[in-house]
């Protein structure tokens, strides 16, 4: 994951996913403890910042764990539906703990990371493009170990969201969105280093044979790409870098190149100054009409429809809030 190529085709997904980290609660506890309770949002993180503890979740597919966590262990959930946590030691029957919706600042800066079990955690909200993008990447439990080689990056982000969560100084909610966005990257970058990832776009970005067609691609994606173009930048034959790109990606080059067209526009049509025309030239079409069915027949709705829709969303949204 050294490769510049790599990081930039990792970033250009990750602005795609449009992630808000929001950290939404934590505590300290020393003893024997328990937390159990449902989980009402696709993307659910945990990070333990001191002690020791256990997790396992269920969700569709059957259960996952439990996982021993150590300090700087992250656990990403991807639609599970419930979470069990436990951890400390003693004698007597387990404190039953239920985190806030938001950080007792006062609470954990008492904690002693000595003998303290600390935990924080939160969930991570994404653009619809980004959700489905994640959801199909990454199995329903992603453990993170803090013991590889992106320790030092992982377990100082998880300190920092401690040490903000802990002080209450005026800017840490700001703070903390950001420390969770930053959390959210490290941990893909860190499953990509440990985990011999499910076939899919995630799996493509460290496969080394296919990254220089795949830099292509997301550096010039309204470019004519033809297999055979492709398959020469990847030094293959045609046949050999077809069969490679679907084993790797689960869908074959070209229809690849499709869907992250269609990434970009779904992010670009959330601006209402782009011009549809405009945008299905700068993409590769030769025609609105041809852009538009394209669109509908990836998304399920058409362009215009699409913006209609994620506008009333977003008034609804604020009008709420």
């Amino acid at each position: 994951m050294s490769d510049p190529a790599v990081i930039d085709v990792l970033s250009d997904v990750f602005d795609l996913v449009e992630v808000q980290g929001m950290m939404t609660g934590g505590f300290a506890v020393r003893g024997p403890w328990a937390s159990s309770g449902t989980v009402s949002r696709p993307l659910k993180l945990i990070a333990l910042v001191a002690g020791s503890a256990t997790a396992a979740a269920d969700g569709p597919g059957g259960p996952d764990g439990p996982v021993e966590l150590a300090p700087g262990d992250v656990v990403l959930l991807n639609h599970r539906t419930r979470l069990d946590v436990r951890g400390g030691h003693g004698d007597g029957a387990p404190v039953t703990l239920v985190p806030e919706a938001g950080f007792d600042a006062m609470a954990l800066a008492a904690a002693d990371l000595a003998t303290d079990d600390v935990l924080v955690g939160g969930w991570i909200q994404v653009s619809p493009a980004g959700l489905a993008l994640l959801s199909a990447a990454l199995p329903g439990l992603v453990h993170v170990r803090a013991a590889t080689s992106a320790a030092s990056r992982l377990g100082g982000i998880v300190e920092r969201l401690f040490d903000e969560a802990s002080s209450g100084r005026l800017g840490s909610a700001f703070a903390i969105r950001q420390n969770g966005q930053l959390l959210l990257l490290e941990v893909l970058r860190a499953y990509l280093e440990q985990e011999e990832t499910p076939v899919g776009w995630l799996r493509l970005l460290a496969d080394e044979p296919l990254r220089p067609a795949l830099r292509l691609i997301h550096e010039q994606p309204g470019h004519p790409w033809g297999l055979l173009e492709l398959a020469r930048a990847a030094g293959m034959s045609r046949t050999s870098f077809a069969e490679r790109f679907r084993a790797i990606a689960g869908t074959p080059p070209l229809t690849y190149v499709s869907h992250w067209r269609m990434l970009l526009a779904q992010r670009a049509l959330r601006d209402p100054d782009v011009r549809v025309g405009s945008l299905a030239a700068e993409l590769g079409y030769g025609s609105e009409s041809a852009f538009s069915t394209a669109f509908k027949r990836t998304v399920g709705e058409s362009p215009l429809h699409y913006r209609r829709r994620l506008r009333t969303t977003v008034q609804a949204a604020a009008h709420r809030s």
